[in-house]
């Protein structure tokens, strides 16, 4: 679609050079017979004297017309119809410019010209060689019995549209190998730009689990707690930790472990809001950033994650349910980092303590006292 649309672009730039050449043609016959001699200038508009002058202008403004209306109304064919008016008006042109201009066969080399706005070789070498029959034709039913020109002038004339289509032809080569060249530049940079991403992904995510690792986590929660401080983003911290792990790795073996792991952390990534950030903490540890949430909405999502992990169905650990506990702590203004991760430790610690698989959250007092309470 985008493609169509700059071509339609450029059908339409092409057709208003065309107009541009025109008017300025007029203006500059239009001068020419108001400085000419009358005599002159009647003697140019006799049609006896060999050149259509009036009826060759009439015959342009015709073909721009035809032109402009076809792009217009008309959805196929626009390239078609700007060549073809290029093509006629660049030899209506030269029969109105001939006898007063020395080089107006330059005017002949228009259409060639559209070849390379279009960057199209079959354009150029059709173009090319029906300009050659073509301009053939006039000079041998035309020019020579009417003009008498000579036949150097033809020779020179045709020997200048065999070099304008090799010179175009190395443009539009030229142009193509520049074109490979920026490809395989972008291509070379975009795969630069994956494999990148690709290392910055590794750098920041843990191998065994898909969840970010314990660096980024940080990294992250500093810039959290950066907008905490300015600008009042609620933000609550859940410490998660895998009840008896120890004796899942030395029952059923550490590759069942990983198994486990993996599986509480897709529990945990999948369960989590878009706002929200999950890591591997550290073994079998998860932690998990609550942003933009009240400490309510915070406690009903995490106690969602730890009840959808104990339900989970472990037939390679003995089918026996694994669970986790979790400490919870909503982020006070003022705290500090290692005041949040402080009390959040220590909410895991009496979860561990007082039978595992269940949250505790971190209260705070006026005074600044971690108070434990047990969830129901």
């Amino acid at each position: 679609m985008d493609d169509d649309l700059n071509t339609e672009i450029w059908h339409r730039r092409i057709l208003n050079g065309y107009w541009i050449i025109v008017s300025i043609m007029m203006a500059a016959q239009f001068c020419f017979v108001l400085s000419a001699n009358p005599p002159e200038v009647q003697t140019v508009l006799i049609l006896t004297q060999g050149h259509l002058f009036v009826a060759c202008n009439v015959f342009i403004v015709f073909c721009m017309l035809t032109a402009e209306i076809w792009l217009r109304l008309t959805p196929n064919y626009h390239k078609h119809a700007v060549v073809g008016c290029g093509f006629f008006v660049s030899y209506l042109m030269y029969f109105v410019l001939e006898p007063f201009v020395d080089g107006a066969q330059m005017t002949l080399m228009m259409p060639l010209m559209i070849s390379l706005v279009y960057f199209n070789q079959k354009l150029l070498y059709g173009l090319g060689t029906f300009s050659l029959l073509f301009y053939s034709g006039i000079y041998f039913g035309l020019e020579q019995p009417i003009l008498h020109k000579p036949e150097l002038e033809f020779v020179m004339v045709e020997c200048v549209f065999i070099v304008f289509v090799v010179t175009a032809q190395a443009v539009i080569i030229r142009a193509r190998e520049m074109r490979e060249h920026l490809e395989q530049v972008t291509k070379s940079e975009q795969g630069l730009m994956v494999e990148r991403a690709i290392s910055d992904k590794m750098l920041k995510i843990d191998p065994l689990t898909g969840l970010y690792n314990h660096k980024t986590f940080h990294e992250y929660l500093d810039s959290l707690l950066e907008l905490s401080e300015c600008n009042g983003l609620r933000l609550q911290l859940a410490i998660f930790d895998i009840d008896n792990f120890k004796r899942v790795n030395d029952t059923y073996g550490h590759w069942v472990g990983d198994l486990v792991l993996k599986e509480v952390a897709a529990k945990v990534g999948g369960m989590i809001g878009l706002n929200d950030f999950a890591a591997r903490y550290g073994g079998e540890e998860f932690a998990v950033i609550y942003t933009d949430k009240s400490f309510h909405e915070a406690y009903a999502a995490a106690e969602a994650i730890r009840t959808s992990i104990a339900e989970m169905a472990h037939p390679y650990a003995g089918s026996k349910p694994i669970t986790v506990s979790i400490g919870l702590c909503d982020y006070i203004p003022g705290d500090g980092k290692e005041m949040l991760f402080r009390k959040s430790d220590d909410a895991l610690y009496v979860a561990k303590r007082s039978g595992k698989n269940k949250i505790i959250t971190a209260a705070h007092s006026s005074l600044a006292e971690v108070v434990f309470n047990y969830a129901q």
